[in-house]
């Protein structure tokens, strides 16, 4: 009961409702994450690799977005600039509904991939400053619990509504996504309030990225992330459409897998971090790359040599594992970045950081869409290998970090 009692986070009320607005967001991502690719494809009629371009048009509008959103957050401020991106959020999910060509597709990516740039660097900051500095893994891993568990809900929920026979239960899921921007945006609005002072704000306008991109240790961890991303996380963009057309796996079935890998992180991620107090960050992400690509490799078992139901059952295996991994990942990424950052350019640092994952979640579906139509087994073992060279190379990479920030800090007794 004592160790059970340890992992209440005891977070500031503010950081608690920041996160409850990011579960209505993150069940609405959930209500459609794991569908994309099928309702471009499957359902509009759009080729898969030009449908995957229009998924990495999200990620690579983001990678422009994302610098200019972190100089805004050191700027005015993290809350105002997440709630531009909420606006834009909103209106670009609700814009799916209207695509019934490419061009469309490739438009409306635009418009989200404005709202993510600007939206992680400015909520990454926000549970940065709100935390304290011994708190700020349990805050970074609470906001992974909320946000998997919201979108495994919505995963579940999206299963069974979505069916390819009936277009317009697609248009109900992106609804329902931009419904819940909304909601997030009036939970920010009304109970987040951003610390900022004269002061910080000054040195803030005087910074640029030129010293943030010297910063040797910190421009290796974006690197190292950006490799994780690609080779582990991006893959859950293809997984659907390889399940259902590789695995004969139905839509029901696969809102069911992500949900089991979201269960599996909400029950797993607070323990996982607790564990992981005291031991060296680097480490885990070596251990997270080899988990992955054991992973992966499995993943052809499914379509090669068993389909449906028993397909549903091995993948459902795979992504619980996988969760596991994601819950190694959140205990170390979020909380090694901001222990790097300089409190005055902190937005400049979350933007870059937050580039890790966009351009992660740019290449893997633009280069991957291509890969699973030339070979639906090749491209799971292909990511494999590189999740053994991130493994590698997070050993490599933890001389470069400085001393304090190697190791997960073990926080004061309640």
């Amino acid at each position: 009961m004592r160790w059970l009692r340890s992992l209440d986070p005891r977070l500031p009320r503010e950081v608690q409702l920041l996160q409850l607005g990011g579960l209505a967001n993150a069940f609405g991502n959930g209500v459609v994450l794991p569908f994309m690719l099928i309702y471009l494809h499957n359902v509009r009629g759009i080729s898969l690799g030009t449908a995957g371009l229009i998924l990495a048009t999200n990620a690579f509008v983001s990678i422009g977005a994302g610098p200019v959103g972190g100089v805004l957050v050191d700027r005015v401020g993290g809350q105002r600039v997440l709630a531009a991106a909420l606006v834009f959020l909103a209106v670009g999910f609700a814009g799916y509904i209207l695509v019934d060509s490419a061009w469309k597709g490739f438009a409306v990516a635009s418009i989200t991939g404005i709202g993510n740039g600007l939206f992680w660097p400015a909520q990454s900051t926000l549970i940065t400053i709100l935390s304290p500095r011994d708190r700020r893994h349990a805050a970074f891993a609470m906001q992974r619990v909320v946000m998997n568990l919201g979108i495994g809900l919505g995963a579940l929920v999206g299963g069974l509504l979505a069916t390819t026979s009936r277009p317009a239960t697609f248009d109900l899921l992106f609804a329902v996504n931009a419904a819940t921007f909304v909601v997030y945006l009036a939970v920010l609005l009304a109970f987040v309030h951003e610390p900022t002072t004269a002061e910080s704000r000054g040195s803030a306008r005087s910074g640029s990225y030129s010293v943030v991109m010297r910063d040797r240790a910190f421009m290796g961890v974006v690197g190292l992330n950006t490799l994780f991303i690609f080779a582990g996380m991006a893959g859950f963009e293809l997984l659907p459409v390889y399940a259902k057309n590789e695995a004969g796996v139905t839509e029901t079935m696969i809102g069911l897998i992500f949900f089991v890998n979201t269960v599996v992180i909400v029950l797993a991620q607070l323990p996982v971090t607790k564990l992981s107090e005291g031991h060296r960050r680097m480490r885990t992400l070596a251990l997270l790359g080899v988990l992955w690509a054991g992973c992966w490799v499995l993943v052809p078992l499914a379509g090669v040599w068993v389909t449906g139901v028993a397909a549903a059952v091995v993948l459902a295996l795979i992504m619980a594992a996988f969760g596991v991994g994601e819950c190694l990942h959140g205990s170390v990424q979020a909380p090694l970045v901001a222990d790097l950052a300089e409190p005055s350019q902190i937005g400049r640092y979350m933007a870059l950081s937050a580039l890790s994952w966009q351009v992660g979640f740019a290449l893997g579906p633009a280069i991957g869409g291509f890969a699973l139509a030339a070979s639906p087994t090749g491209v799971w073992l292909g990511a494999a290998v590189l999740c053994l060279l991130a493994s590698a190379a997070s050993l490599g990479l933890e001389r470069t970090i400085p001393t304090a920030a190697r190791t997960n800090p073990v926080p004061e007794p309640a």
